[in-house]
């Protein structure tokens, strides 16, 4: 990059100093498109056709092939094997296939549905995440988690006027899909055509990554790794697999949240809810800025928890299973789907960002990779129990509870890699 400087901070750390692009504004609004765009492949299919056993194995399915397919597109891009150009438009290839496929086929037929929507299309919204993440946080190191936040916010909240369609709409549901495939192949294709990826280790100008560095409220809120840790040093902490094990767990009642909410008929609660999943990822990630990302993190799995107790207690004291929360829903169905919305993405940006400051920036994109393909494991685990609270939805939705809320009290615990024991929080 011309005009660039290299400089070093209190920690070592050295920063590219370089201009602003011209349309790094346009980047980030591409990317955020983008994401909007992969959306309706997990939660439009979730809250739209996840209403049988096939539809539950195919959003599995989808979700475990949408977990994996980022981290090898991270790691090809990282070591310059494959251009962000190419790999944003097999993305947009991929799930605008996927989305057709559903349009066509819906759920009847299992083996096209499979390779269609649930391995073409999530191996395309897998490498769309990964990719606008990596771009997204690489222009933007001085505040890669809140921009981060809003980018995957759009993956929640990008979903909510097609629900709102198809809701009062049933019989458009194909169409729902096809015009989802559309804007799906155009907004990733405009993202393919102008989104690259900063300098490694590029810092902006207009922020003295010195005196940054030193912010005392930031050093105190959100500190920075004790050092750069390589892949496989971090795959030997205790901090991974634990950041693991809370993805896992909320990513898997955020799944059936959807299910569950759109298996009442509340189209306004459904909408409301995935509205919220996106939209509460960056007023968690300003919270944290103040409180700290442990104490925010127990909070928003608190509040998804809380979202379950709220759902099940919708529940009619007479009615057939699911039946039972549509006609008692009211009020508490719609707190419910609130609680649960806020705190069913929330978790996501939070996870990343502890990613960023437990392992350092140097291979934060991989670190994260692998934490996020935990979210496999969410997509089974958060189908199977949709599977059950077709018949005892009052049982699961507080199995849920449990689910959210242990991984609440384990995440204040969490410690960053390479500080003695004797050290305190």
């Amino acid at each position: 990059m011309e005009n660039a400087t290299t400089v070093r901070d209190w920690r070592g750390r050295s920063y590219l100093v370089g201009p602003v692009p011209a349309d790094r504004t346009r980047m980030f609004r591409l990317a955020l498109g983008a994401m909007a765009a992969i959306g309706p492949l997990q939660y439009g299919f979730a809250a739209l056709l996840a209403t049988d056993a096939n539809g539950l194995i195919l959003l599995a399915a989808c979700i475990v092939f949408q977990a994996v397919g980022a981290l090898p597109a991270l790691h090809l891009i990282r070591r310059g094997r494959l251009p962000v150009r190419a790999a944003l438009g097999a993305g947009a290839v991929l799930t605008a296939l996927g989305l057709l496929t559903v349009a066509v086929a819906g759920t009847g037929t299992l083996p096209l549905a499979l390779a269609g929507y649930a391995v073409l299309g999530g191996l395309g919204a897998g490498a769309v995440y990964g990719v606008c993440s990596e771009v997204v946080s690489s222009w933007y190191p001085d505040r890669a988690a809140a921009r981060v936040s809003l980018v995957t916010g759009a993956f929640g909240y990008g979903s909510a006027p097609l629900l709102v369609w198809a809701g009062l709409a049933p019989a458009m549901t194909p169409a729902v899909f096809a015009v989802a495939a559309v804007l799906a192949a155009v907004a990733i294709g405009a993202a393919a055509r102008s989104l690259r990826q900063a300098p490694e280790g590029w810092w902006p100008e207009t922020v003295e990554p010195r005196a940054h560095a030193l912010q005392a409220a930031r050093l105190r809120r959100t500190p920075g790794a004790v050092r750069q840790f390589g892949l496989a040093q971090a795959l030997r902490t205790r901090a991974l697999p634990a950041l693991a094990v809370i993805l896992a767990c909320a990513g898997a009642v955020s799944v059936f949240d959807v299910v569950i909410v759109a298996s009442t008929g509340a189209w306004g609660a459904l909408a409301l809810m995935v509205a919220l999943n996106g939209g509460g990822r960056a007023v968690a990630m300003r919270l944290s800025e103040v409180f700290g990302r442990r104490l925010v993190l127990a909070s928003v799995l608190g509040l998804l928890a809380l979202g379950q107790v709220l759902i099940a207690a919708s529940a009619a004291p007479s009615g057939p299973a699911v039946q039972g929360l549509e006609a008692a829903g009211g009020p508490l169905l719609w707190l419910g789907a609130v609680a649960a919305g806020l705190g069913g993405g929330a978790f996501y940006p939070l996870v990343a960002s502890l990613v960023r400051e437990f392992f350092g920036e140097r291979q934060t994109s991989e670190i994260h990779a692998v934490v996020y393909s935990a979210k496999a494991v969410a997509g089974v685990l958060g189908a199977v129990m949709a599977a059950y609270a077709f018949t005892a939805p009052v049982t699961v939705l507080l199995v849920a509870a449990g689910l959210a809320a242990l991984p609440a009290l384990a995440s204040k615990r969490l410690r960053t890699p390479g500080l003695p024991a004797t050290i305190p929080l």
